[in-house]
């Protein structure tokens, strides 16, 4: 089975800066919410610890509808829950990854769907641009779709 990719463009004109980081991070969360309301599991790779926990906390007040139940690896259930969150690479399988690293993990071929995004200011956005070669030369299945940010 071909990896699929989907490369979500954010708009963040104003003050993009600022909101890059925290548009990225929503939209991650708003993903991990509705690949987990499709009962798939979930891993989001983080840049950093720091990363990682900023998204674990997001996720706690992310829904106020419905839980989506995650934890940090390590942390939480034996087998993990439906969305992990690490800055180290995932061990075991999940179809479902969503990066917010600079690169394309080295593992990403095992996963069945990668979520990445491509933020509005321009050094951020010539990384995005880079794992999007990088896709493309692995023979995943790449895609694109813009997105507006959170008010």
């Amino acid at each position: 089975m071909q990896t699929q990719v989907m490369f979500y463009i954010l708009n963040d004109e104003k003050n993009a800066d600022a909101k890059d980081s925290s548009s990225a991070f929503y939209h991650a969360c708003l993903q991990a919410s509705h690949f987990y309301r499709q009962n798939q599991r979930v891993f989001i790779y983080t840049q950093d610890k720091k990363q990682a926990e900023e998204i674990d906390e997001l996720l706690w007040a992310f829904d106020t509808d419905s839980f989506v139940p995650h934890n940090l690896v390590g942390e939480g259930p034996k087998q993990g829950a439906m969305v992990e969150i690490s800055d180290q690479p995932l061990r075991g399988r999940r179809p479902v990854l969503i990066n917010l690293t600079d690169t394309v993990p080295t593992f990403a071929n095992q996963f069945q769907f990668i979520v990445d995004f491509v933020p509005s200011d321009e050094n951020l956005k010539q990384k995005a641009r880079e794992r999007f070669k990088t896709c493309r030369q692995w023979g995943f299945q790449v895609n694109n779709q813009s997105v507006a940010s959170p008010q």
